[in-house]
């Protein structure tokens, strides 16, 4: 793999070390479950239940419906074996690669008990929801093992969920067939409610209580919880909830609705229509529908992935707002006090995912209007920041890192124990190459106590302690809903007077302190009520593409400016990680391509101006 190939990767995040698994053994007595009886396996006081049916398979007439119920088996299944994960392209650099195959039929839920536990254990309940981007993920991946929870007392249960064109997809004939009653296009969403009411149903039998269920998630799966929040169809299926690096603001990818197209945000169903198109499918009614039924997953699918979604913007617009699932953004429900009045635990990374395009430090300092003054005090005071890391911190900020200050102060302000994190700590083994801190996602072994499955003979005895310390908060946390405990340092609860979170910090010590970035937090919350700034320009002022304006895709989409990239970058161009690039201008680029020196760049740029101009 080139230099630069192996740059690209590394944007998609970090290869998993698999640990070797432990011997199992088998489990003493079934579990009855509505569906019918399941058998476990044990290991390392650890009962696990893995690839239980919670819906039927989502195939031929119930692929695009809400899940139906499971069809009922006679005798005791062993489930020893994650089900199929769900229907995906996965990437190479994962930081949880999938540990199944994906395929259609996915509707899984997975268990882990504390050996011995009884029905009459009521245990804490802890639901993971993976992240993703709702195109990749599943609950097989070993950095999601739930045992570390189970020998703390608490069950942890992971459940598939529907992604990609499977999950989130409109069309006009589905709405007019309303087979569901309303429930229409966010069927990943619909697929967590039901594993939340599986739970709700089943867990009491495995010794846990369906009346203290904790639902977590990360990236997408926050973005998710955050959707189970404040949605009226979820509530009553937990009792507290915790978001890693979900926003807190908007909805996660965007305002974009089931029915109705707006200006440069079409439907859902319009995306659906144009995808059938593409597969040759004409007409919106009955026959289209049943064409786009017969199509095999591979082509509904279509190499959807992390790498490939931004090429797949016509075709595919993931979650929406569906007017029953979805109904609003989570800041206006938040702000209502309409969401699930639970105690909440809520916070982001210190190198968490942001995407800024700025042409220069100037014009990212004036998308905050009046606010530009304090914006540059508070992100580049002295002006040694690159524009890079300037573009990259104001963009996390907005999108992951603000956004929970800002939930945990709205439901303080309610009354709710509310508790806000910052995980700064990066493994030992990973410092020389995360200096900017703690990237996306890389906190989630942390959390679960898998971190020799994430780092195997790379661990060290810090890495292995802020691992169990971390954990600990989150089992308490589901627990009684305070992350504090015997032995951890305090964590206060959120008071927007005092403004303290708990900081996971590099050196592997949890410190509750006021925020150290406080003045970003400050100016980045006053410009949320902003009006949006205008989008920076994508050519030169004279009309052509530039280094330091064009996104890579628009030039990529260009055949001439594709040939003049196809001539100096040819690496890049044809790497198979591009499709997570497409939105950085090739200035950007150069913070993970260090072969994209100026010198090259002032040639690409002299070749592009050479082209015809577009005002």
């Amino acid at each position: 793999m080139s230099a630069s190939r192996m740059a690209l990767a590394m944007v998609a995040g970090s290869a998993v070390t698999m640990s070797a698994l432990p011997v199992l053994a088998a489990a003493q007595a079934p579990v009855e479950t509505v569906y019918g009886a399941v058998k476990g396996v044990t290991a390392d006081g650890v009962e696990s239940f893995k690839g239980i049916r919670f819906a039927a398979p989502p195939l031929g007439e119930l692929r695009w419906r809400a899940p139906q119920p499971a069809p009922k088996w006679s005798g005791v299944k062993l489930a020893d074996t994650f089900g199929n994960d769900c229907m995906q392209t996965p990437f190479g650099g994962d930081a949880a690669p999938l540990g199944a195959k994906p395929a259609e039929d996915c509707l899984y839920v997975n268990v882990w008990r504390p050996a011995g536990a009884t029905k009459s254990a009521k245990l804490p309940v802890i639901f993971w929801i993976y992240g993703g981007g709702f195109v990749n993920g599943g609950s097989s991946p070993s950095v999601y093992d739930g045992s570390s929870f189970a020998r703390k007392g608490v069950i942890m249960v992971s459940a598939n969920y529907r992604l990609g064109r499977f999950g989130f997809f409109g069309f006009p004939q589905l709405t007019k067939d309303n087979k569901d009653n309303g429930l229409l296009g966010n069927y990943g969403y619909m697929d967590q409610i039901a594993a939340l009411k599986w739970v709700k149903a089943n867990i009491a039998a495995f010794g846990g209580d369906p009346d203290n269920v904790t639902i977590f998630g990360e990236s997408a799966g926050g973005g998710s919880v955050h959707t189970l929040m404040t949605s009226t169809q979820s509530q009553g299926l937990f009792a507290r909830a915790i978001v890693q690096s979900g926003g807190g603001r908007g909805n996660l990818m965007g305002n974009r609705t089931l029915s109705e197209d707006k200006p440069g945000l079409p439907s859902a169903e319009t995306l659906g229509v144009n995808f059938a198109r593409r597969k040759g499918i004409q007409g919106t009614g009955p026959e289209a529908l049943a064409a786009l039924r017969s199509l095999t997953a591979e082509d509904v699918n279509d190499g959807l992935g992390m790498m490939t979604m931004s090429q797949a913007t016509q075709t595919y617009g993931g979650p929406m707002v569906d007017g029953v699932i979805v109904s609003d953004s989570p800041q206006a429900v938040y702000e209502a006090g309409r969401q699930a009045k639970v105690p909440f635990m809520i916070g982001a990374v210190t190198a968490d995912i942001g995407f800024g395009f700025a042409p220069s430090k100037d014009a990212a300092f004036a998308a905050f209007g009046p606010l530009a003054d304090k914006a540059r005090a508070a992100y580049d005071p002295d002006g040694s920041k690159s524009l890079q890391q300037v573009n990259t911190e104001i963009a996390m900020d907005k999108t992951m890192v603000e956004p929970s200050r800002f939930v945990a102060a709205t439901l303080a302000a309610q009354g709710l124990p509310a508790y806000e994190f910052r995980f700064g700590y990066v493994a030992e083994s990973m410092k020389a190459e995360w200096k900017t801190g703690t990237p996306h996602a890389t906190e989630i072994p942390y959390v679960m106590n898998t971190v020799k499955a994430k780092y195997g003979d790379k661990l060290t005895a810090a890495d292995a302690k802020i691992a169990d310390q971390t954990n600990s908060y989150w089992a308490n946390f589901a627990k009684t809903g305070n992350p504090n405990g015997p032995g951890l340092p305090h964590w206060p609860a959120y008071d927007a007077a005092k403004d303290e979170l708990m900081l996971f910090t590099a050196e592997g010590v949890p410190v509750s302190q006021v925020d150290p970035w406080k003045a970003r937090m400050e100016v980045t919350a006053a410009a949320a009520s902003l009006p949006p700034a205008p989008p920076p320009p994508t050519r030169t002022a004279d009309g052509h593409f530039g280094s330091k304006v064009s996104p890579l895709g628009d030039m990529l989409d260009d055949a001439a400016a594709k040939a003049v990239l196809s001539k100096h970058i040819p690496d890049v161009v044809n790497s198979p990680q591009i499709g997570m690039a497409r939105g950085l201008t090739l200035l950007a680029l150069q913070a993970y391509i260090p072969s994209l020196t100026d010198a090259l760049l002032a040639k690409i740029d002299g070749d592009l101006a050479a082209l015809p101009a577009k005002k």
